[in-house]
């Protein structure tokens, strides 16, 4: 085999492998942080259940329904705000119920994170941007 048959081959392997390398680098960077992440609760005992328990997007409006209900809570990514663990009880004056009408600074919907929190709870700037293996059942508000 020829020299420059080697070089070329090496080349092309190492060009093919830098290409990989950008296209999954590109592929993390699009992660914005969201502006809201949502924990599933029962909005009458003011307690987060497992994020299943939440399949849709309806808004809590201040009547359980009848029967009572599960619905997604939105709080801030921003400000430092502690998630509570599955099962235990968090404060209503920590976030909302309802993110339809919110906005961002450039005056579009907030983008939301619906569930993929930490089910032992912690800070939400921390938990709420994750990294590998966290899931969503994501989307964005409006």
């Amino acid at each position: 085999m020829s020299q420059s048959r080697r070089r070329m081959r090496s080349a092309g392997i190492t060009l093919g492998l830098t290409a990989l390398v950008a296209a999954s680098l590109t592929g993390c960077s699009n992660d914005e942080p969201k502006d809201y992440a949502a924990i599933c609760v029962n909005p009458q005992t003011e307690e987060r259940v497992d994020d299943d328990q939440c399949d849709d997007e309806r808004e809590y409006n201040g009547s359980g329904g009848g029967g009572g209900g599960f619905f997604w809570f939105y709080m801030a990514t921003r400000g430092g705000g502690l998630v509570p663990p599955v099962g235990g009880r968090y404060s209503p004056s920590a976030g909302t119920y309802s993110v339809s009408t919110l906005r961002n600074s450039k005056g579009r919907p907030v983008s939301v994170q619906r569930g993929g929190l930490d089910t032992r709870g912690g800070d939400i700037g921390t938990i709420a941007r994750g990294g590998f293996g966290k899931s969503s059942k994501g989307g964005s508000g409006g």
